[in-house]
């Protein structure tokens, strides 16, 4: 980097690519003549084509304090000559911009399209599907029975209640009775509970009070006769 820093054979470099570049280049006697150079090498090469964020600054060549970003800046302007035409060994040939216009119709044609990156529902569609919350009957071609026209019936591939209804239901929370076939009792209604339900074995709340009355205890041992006598007919307070 030493044979650079005064700029000289930067100049002539950039002269040899596109003469006429740099006009003057000064000897080297002082310190303000080396970066002369090296400034008006850079503003050639800046004309040349080399993007800004490629070319180093005079004080890293005249500095020593960043070779690195020196020798990027070489590269990109061969890279650059090469783009050019030159033959040049070293660095790569930039990509030539490939513009593109399409007609605002052809814009908005393309709008209406979704791009693979979107993910592919394979050409599947809601094609015949009813609209949610429709009813839709079961079709089991095992029962022999004929296959319904409409599109509302779903096949068994989404499963059945193999015939069974809710027919004879009565509405949630409507009283329903039990029945124990061992009492005797006979069904008399369809409110009616088999014993898988449960039983109270015939137990009632007849002759209960209402809730919250106070009931007195009576203990027949104490109390001879008083219950014979509240049977009674002649009962009296």
């Amino acid at each position: 980097m030493d044979g650079l820093k005064d700029g000289v054979i930067l100049c002539e470099l950039i002269n040899k690519l596109q003469p006429g570049s740099v006009q003057k280049v000064n000897e080297p006697i002082q310190n303000w003549h080396k970066l002369e150079n090296i400034g008006n090498f850079l503003r050639a090469i800046t004309r040349y084509g080399v993007k800004p964020h490629d070319i180093f600054e005079a004080n890293d060549l005249f500095e020593n304090t960043n070779h690195t970003q020196v020798q990027s800046t070489l590269i990109a302007l061969a890279s650059q000559a090469k783009t050019l035409g030159n033959n040049v060994g070293l660095g790569v040939k930039y990509a030539e911009k490939q513009q593109r216009r399409f007609q605002p119709e052809k814009l908005r044609e393309g709008q209406s399209i979704i791009g693979l990156q979107m993910g592919t529902n394979k050409f599947a569609s809601q094609q015949g599907m009813t609209a949610y919350g429709t009813r839709r009957h079961l079709y089991d071609p095992k029962l022999g029975t004929e296959q319904p026209l409409d599109q509302a019936t779903i096949s068994l591939q989404m499963g059945t209640n193999k015939g069974a209804s809710q027919a004879g239901m009565t509405a949630p929370g409507t009283k329903r009775q039990i029945l124990a076939p061992a009492l005797g009792m006979e069904r008399c209604d369809a409110l009616t509970i088999g014993l898988q339900m449960g039983s109270n074995k015939g137990a009632s709340q007849r002759g209960m009070t209402v809730y919250g009355l106070p009931r007195q205890v009576c203990d027949p041992k104490y109390c001879p006769g008083l219950l014979d006598g509240l049977d009674g007919p002649d009962h009296h307070p």
